[in-house]
């Protein structure tokens, strides 16, 4: 299956519904005080950028976001696939095209969090390049939270 990724607006309705799906994918991992998601409004913002994956009759099949912070600092958030294109390289092109405005923006790391239990993901990150580091950003530490990081200079 071919797919494109391109920066679209998260206030979509079948964007909206990637967001719910993973919403409710890390509801049934992650405990309610440890889950740090943005909502459709915030990933609207002015500070982040969406990238959304499609297919060629234009259903929605992943997301993530750049966020940026300041120092020169590219946050990777709600990163997630719907199950039906895992295993087809959805996640790891939307990293790549995060990281390619990163870069182009002059941010020097990215970094991210997600659950210490997201196994695929934390796969899809390291062969990105990134590396678990200590908390990053204003994250609180827990036994249920990973975090990695990206120096792009």
């Amino acid at each position: 299956m071919s797919f494109t990724i391109a920066i679209e607006t998260p206030l979509q309705d079948d964007v909206r519904a990637l967001v719910q799906a993973l919403n409710e994918y890390t509801y049934e991992l992650t405990p309610a005080e440890f889950r740090h998601h943005m909502t459709v409004e915030q990933m609207a913002a002015a500070d982040t950028t969406v990238f959304v994956a499609r297919d060629e009759g234009g259903a929605a099949l992943g997301m993530g976001a750049l966020r940026r912070h300041a120092g020169g600092v590219g946050e990777v958030k709600r990163m997630f696939v719907a199950p039906g294109a895992r295993g087809l390289g959805v996640g790891a092109a939307i990293l790549a095209a995060i990281e390619t405005l990163a870069r182009r923006e002059g941010c020097g790391r990215v970094v991210l969090e997600t659950g210490s239990n997201f196994d695929a993901a934390k796969r899809v990150y390291e062969r990105g390049g990134f590396v678990t580091c200590d908390v990053v950003l204003d994250y609180p530490p827990s036994p249920w939270n990973a975090f990695y990081e990206k120096a792009l200079t």
